[in-house]
């Protein structure tokens, strides 16, 4: 039985690792495209297209089952920690303006950076 709740949490706790990293990535990615239309491709779109590629990246390095990137899915998850904390931080010291969507995302990767923590955790037992 342990073994079955072990999975079923994992399996749970992966399911939303996937889910958020996917829904900031989106965030990202759309808020890049839609202000090339009004300001250009300026520096802080490809900010915006670099975070977006990033958390998709890292997340294939964690979740993608080839089995040569198991041995670096604890590096990844780490790096997945660390890029969601630096992009919670740059955006409240680079964004000029507080808009809802920025306020929604930064919920979201606090919401997976709990998550990976969990699944570290979980990992590592």
């Amino acid at each position: 039985m342990a073994s079955s709740r072990t999975y079923s949490v994992g399996l749970g706790l992966g399911v939303g690792i996937f889910v958020l990293t996917l829904a900031t990535a989106v965030i990202h990615l759309y808020l890049a495209l839609t202000a090339i239309a009004t300001m250009g491709f300026n520096f802080g779109v490809m900010l915006f297209i670099l975070n977006g590629l990033g958390y998709l990246g890292l997340l294939a390095a964690l979740q993608l089952p080839i089995p040569q990137l198991a041995r670096f899915r604890s590096a990844a998850r780490w790096a997945l920690v660390a890029f969601a904390a630096l992009t919670i931080v740059l955006f409240f010291l680079m964004a000029p303006a507080y808009p809802i969507i920025g306020y929604v995302d930064k919920a979201i990767e606090v919401a997976l950076i709990a998550l990976l923590l969990a699944d570290a955790y979980t990992a590592s037992s």
